[in-house]
């Protein structure tokens, strides 16, 4: 099998050139099958395929190594905390959430654009892309040609990994809107994109020393993402319920009609992203929820009311709770603070989560 890229003969069943790590199959984002670059379709479900090698007016070679290679475009200290935890992670089912976002109309584009005037488009686009997915920690999985697959939540562990996605669609909307005058404008022709995220379980694979990682799908989590996309009108952001319902308190939705999506057995609710909501602590998001029965933490809640009481005799404490991601760290301490509801004290609440 020769390498697209470097002209390299690999082995046949190759997925990545054994002389520069290029791709050499491409999956398909609906099914998650492996085709061969340059298939337009998918030979399991018949998905469209835009690949970086056939796009019109796509990139050359030398964006190619660009953009196929993880280790040249992830920054080093998210690289460094995938390398450290990937031991712990190879094998594991992790709650995610997938966005997916391309360029609306891209094959219209290139015909009007011609192949240079693309090919500077999408480089820019695709390193407007980078920045704000890994300004929230995300993951690009998967460059599509005129768009790309990203992962929140994994490898990276984050408990508020539906939020962190959607404030990074959000951030490159508006990044988007403001780098018009260089995208689309100079060549006469409209530049929309259109994204779609969803949430549900993976099943994290291998990560290899060039940080290429393999990751499996469970149920519809990367196919629902990939429909919300396609569904999404040009400047659009649309959610699954599943994502919804872990941003609703942070974010204003718009419920649009069920659809019937191919693939899908049930109809499909997508949710518009309309902004943000104010910002509220974690512990009074807490207050308009019904919680379940709280066990397990005696011993955690006796050692904070013990040092309580020393604080109330005049000797000031410091505690640090620490936890892996979706541990209960946050309802811990909304639960201490109930017990302290009929004290006399001030309480206050501070956070420090990226918001860009």
């Amino acid at each position: 099998m020769q390498c697209p890229q470097c002209q390299h003969e690999n082995p046949a069943g190759a997925k990545f050139c054994n002389q520069c790590a290029a791709a050499l199959l491409l999956q398909c984002p609906a099914c998650a099958t492996e085709n061969p670059l340059g298939a337009r379709f998918c030979h399991q479900c018949a998905t469209p395929l835009t690949t970086l090698a056939s796009t019109p007016g796509a990139p050359q070679p030398e964006m190619l190594a660009r953009f196929t290679s993880p280790q040249a475009y992830t920054p080093r200290h998210l690289a460094e905390k995938i390398l450290t935890s990937r031991s712990a992670l190879e094998g594991e089912r992790k709650q995610v959430t997938v966005l997916f976002c391309d360029l609306a109309n891209s094959t219209a584009m290139a015909a009007r654009c011609g192949p240079d005037n693309m090919h500077a488009l999408l480089n820019r686009f695709f390193e407007l892309a980078l920045d704000a997915v890994h300004r929230y920690e995300g993951t690009i999985n998967q460059f599509l040609g005129d768009g790309f697959m990203a992962l929140f939540g994994a490898p990276i562990a984050h408990e508020d990994h539906a939020r962190r996605a959607v404030l990074a669609a959000l951030h490159l909307q508006r990044t988007l809107h403001a780098h018009h005058a260089e995208l689309g404008e100079p060549h006469g022709v409209p530049c929309a994109f259109r994204m779609g995220l969803n949430s549900g379980l993976v099943v994290v694979g291998s990560i290899g020393d060039n940080l290429r990682m393999d990751y499996s799908a469970i149920g519809d989590t990367t196919n629902v993402a990939a429909r919300l996309q396609q569904l999404a009108e040009p400047d659009a952001i649309l959610v699954s319920a599943s994502t919804q319902r872990l941003i609703a308190s942070h974010i204003r939705l718009e419920a649009l009609p069920p659809v019937q999506v191919k693939g899908i057995g049930t109809s499909l609710t997508p949710y518009k992203i309309v902004g943000i909501r104010p910002q509220r602590s974690p512990l009074l998001v807490h207050d308009d929820r019904v919680l379940s029965r709280f066990v397990g933490r005696e011993r955690e809640l006796a050692v904070l009311e013990e040092l309580m009481a020393q604080v109330e005799a005049g000797h000031g404490q410091v505690v640090g709770i620490v936890a892996e991601a979706g541990g209960g760290k946050s309802r811990l301490l909304y639960e201490f603070r109930q017990r302290l509801a009929s004290a006399r004290l001030t309480y206050l609440a501070g956070r420090c989560l990226s918001s860009r």
